[in-house]
């Protein structure tokens, strides 16, 4: 779980969004909905440690973010970031095996039980038949299952996500928001993503985050909907969404 207590982020002295009071629980996808520059990638970095809060606190299972060491945040939090991962020449069973390395010390030398965590990991994002590729020969919805499969194989309880489903084809976008729904419920993890595809935020999630004139409005698409924030936060496109769930 992921609380934040009167947070302010930003950079340098500029605050982007002020006194944030949340809570991310576990077991849910969790998507934050709103325009380019209003403060989403800026949430998600602070919550991952990238980031210092210019105020206020980021509590994950009650201790402080900032007090933690890279180790123990390492296996708190784990992220997924947009950038477009270039090794041609590893296997995808090897970058998931990255996914160990707050574990495997200096040398980074994986262990039976390593491997067999990777191989879980693996096969819970449904990518065996990937295992043995190398990366340069995956498709982008490819690539993108095997970074998540990385950041399973981290165990951590908590995967943050900037933009996942950006460079996809539809059907890859939509695989990869129910990929995210099913780990969240069937592996207890609090999963917290950043999205412009809302129709499928507004189908798939479990709770919706809606950054708009600087506050931050949370609640289930049928809960947005009967406040009418939804339907501030799409305008003309309301009309489109209001079967969404």
């Amino acid at each position: 779980m992921i609380e934040l207590q009167h947070l302010t982020v930003g950079y340098g002295e500029k605050a982007v969004l002020s006194d944030i009071n949340q809570i991310l629980k576990a077991g849910q996808l969790v998507c934050l909905l709103g325009a380019n520059g209003v403060g989403k990638s800026t949430i998600l970095r602070t919550l991952a440690g990238f980031l210092p809060p210019l105020s206020g606190k980021v509590l994950v299972d009650g201790r402080d973010l900032t007090s933690l060491s890279i180790s123990e945040r390492s296996k708190a939090v784990s992220v997924v970031l947009t950038e477009r991962v270039e090794v041609p020449y590893m296997k995808v069973r090897d970058l998931v095996g990255m996914g160990r390395s707050p574990y495997t010390g200096f040398f980074g030398t994986l262990t039976k039980e390593d491997r067999q965590i990777a191989d879980e990991a693996i096969e819970m994002v449904g990518i065996r038949d990937l295992a043995e590729r190398t990366i340069d020969t995956l498709s982008d919805g490819e690539r993108q299952k095997v970074l998540i499969a990385k950041a399973l194989a981290q165990q951590t309880p908590i995967i943050l996500l900037d933009e996942p489903t950006a460079f996809l084809d539809f059907h890859a976008k939509l695989g990869t928001l129910r990929l995210m729904l099913r780990l969240a419920h069937e592996t207890n993890k609090t999963i917290f993503l950043s999205t412009h595809d809302v129709e499928m935020a507004l189908r798939l999630s479990d709770l919706l985050w809606i950054v708009q004139d600087g506050k931050i409005q949370t609640g289930t698409t049928a809960s947005l909907t009967e406040s009418g924030i939804l339907r501030h936060f799409l305008g003309d496109e309301a009309a489109n969404y209001s079967a969404a769930k």
